[in-house]
């Protein structure tokens, strides 16, 4: 049964290990990039995530390491829950030979991982961490023999560069290096450049059988985005779902309305401590409950099988993430879909993932009749992260009595001075706060008169003020639908 693997020169530890694993067919990615990483070259590798990238690198620096001769094998990774990953992946291919390999990443308990560091002889971390033991000389790198970088790009993406050119400059001069992405940009190549003997580059299609895979989105306004989530959540058959947003708030207000609204969901983002990660990890890879609500940062290098369905709640602002999300479908022979929640917001993200990935066939679907839902979850206060973008604090709360429609105002009686209800919207916003432009939520903000004025009524010279239906009105966060667009 593994005959095939056993024709690229693994070892026979490795072997036995992945026959009792009960893998059959190297991937492609596996079969070309095998043999020149166990002939001792240098190798660039373009795969994504779940294209079996960590046998490639895994077969290699176990082979080349003993037990009791210091940390000869280092993993780079851009996440906490990759290092974890990959780490129980290599522990499975080593099979019976006795090699300590640890998972180095922060949020755990530095002086374990001291005391773990004295015995490992393969250590998989991420950045920070490791020049955090690097600066404390709690970590040895002289007797590393190889060196792998996994989803490269994604570290660069998050900041890491420079942090992995110092881990790397600390590794002895003779060695293999092996790096793994799924894009190839101009840094990944000036650090190969630098750092890399000769590389041979390989690469491997996405790992989504395109046809298995069906790709729709739909145009909606604003104001039925979450209701439509929710419709098709409920109607569309399913067994794994992710749901992907940008923000810590959308997956926090995305997945506590759905659990309110007994749609069993789970969040997984930045914020959550590690412990907190790896449990919503383990009941989401138990089945316990199929809807995982995630930031692509949490997702990143998690190898969940079985996912039927990817839905992208908001678009990608990065037009690649848009291949690792759809990555996670597809695969194995599987069918996959994924569907896109297009509003007006994700105009300009929809289009350059369109423009780039021309190949692709998302076709436009018509809208159901969705009924507009009662959100019953806000978050309680609304922060701006450094990038613009709204973040902000998990906590929230939960309204009680009569519910609030998908951002659509309750209906107030008017008061007895006359004038108008305060109508406060129902979005992700919390009542009576405040916005980062200074006007307060329920009152429109005074508009600028062609003449330069103000205008006290809230509306400029001329224009009728603006209704209160969904068209025009803000989502969770979001702009308003005022420039409908046809794709």
């Amino acid at each position: 049964m593994v005959e095939k693997f056993k024709q690229l020169g693994i070892s026979e530890h490795t072997l036995n290990a992945i026959k009792v694993l009960g893998f059959e067919t190297p991937t492609e990615i596996q079969e070309k990039a095998i043999p020149l990483v166990l002939e001792g070259k240098d190798v660039i590798a373009g795969a994504s995530t779940g294209s079996g990238k960590t046998l490639v690198f895994g077969t290699q620096i176990i082979n080349n390491s003993k037990p009791d001769f210091g940390i000869q094998g280092l993993i780079l990774v851009p996440t906490r829950e990759l290092a974890v990953q990959v780490t129980k992946e290599l522990r499975k291919f080593s099979g019976e030979k006795k090699l300590k390999i640890i998972p180095i990443y922060g949020g755990m308990s530095m002086n374990r991982q001291i005391d773990e560091l004295r015995s490992a002889e393969i250590v998989v971390g991420t950045p920070g961490r490791i020049l955090d033991h690097l600066s404390r000389k709690t970590l040895n790198l002289e007797f590393v023999k190889t060196l792998a970088l996994d989803e490269a790009d994604r570290m660069f993406d998050m900041g890491f560069k420079d942090d992995v050119e110092k881990i790397i400059s600390q590794c002895p001069k003779k060695r293999q290096t092996l790096l793994f992405s799924a894009t190839i940009s101009p840094d990944i190549v000036m650090l190969a450049k630098k750092h890399m003997i000769n590389p041979i580059e390989v690469s491997a299609e996405v790992y989504v059988d395109p046809s298995k895979l069906s790709q729709i989105y739909y145009d909606i306004s604003d104001g039925l985005k979450f209701s439509l989530l929710k419709y098709l959540l409920e109607n569309e058959k399913s067994k794994l779902v992710m749901v992907f947003c940008n923000t810590r708030r959308n997956v926090d207000f995305v997945a506590n309305n759905l659990k309110a609204m007994d749609i069993g969901a789970l969040p997984i983002h930045g914020g959550f401590a590690q412990e907190k990660r790896n449990k919503i990890m383990e009941r989401f890879h138990s089945n316990n409950v199929n809807v995982l609500v995630c930031t692509d940062v949490a997702a990143r290098g998690l190898d969940v099988k079985g996912i039927s369905h990817v839905y992208n709640y908001d678009i990608p602002r990065e037009y690649k993430e848009y291949i690792h999300r759809i990555g996670r479908t597809a695969r194995a022979g599987e069918d996959g879909k994924v569907i896109n929640i297009v509003t007006s917001r994700d105009y300009d993200n929809f289009a350059s993932v369109l423009k780039h990935y021309s190949e692709f066939k998302i076709k436009s679907e018509q809208t159901p009749n969705v009924p507009r839902v009662m959100l019953r979850w806000m978050p309680e206060q609304r922060e701006r992260s450094n990038n613009g973008s709204m973040g902000g604090r998990s906590s929230g709360r939960f309204n009680r009595g009569q519910g609030r429609g998908d951002n659509r105002s309750r209906d107030r009686k008017p008061s007895s001075s006359g004038r108008r209800p305060d109508n406060r919207r129902s979005d992700s916003r919390s009542e009576g706060r405040r916005d980062s432009r200074g006007s307060s939520f329920g009152r429109k903000p005074p508009i600028r008169r062609s003449d330069g004025r103000r205008d006290s009524r809230g509306s400029s010279s001329g224009r009728k003020p603006t209704s209160g239906r969904s068209e025009g009105r803000r989502s969770e966060g979001g702009r308003p639908d005022n420039r409908r667009r046809r794709f």
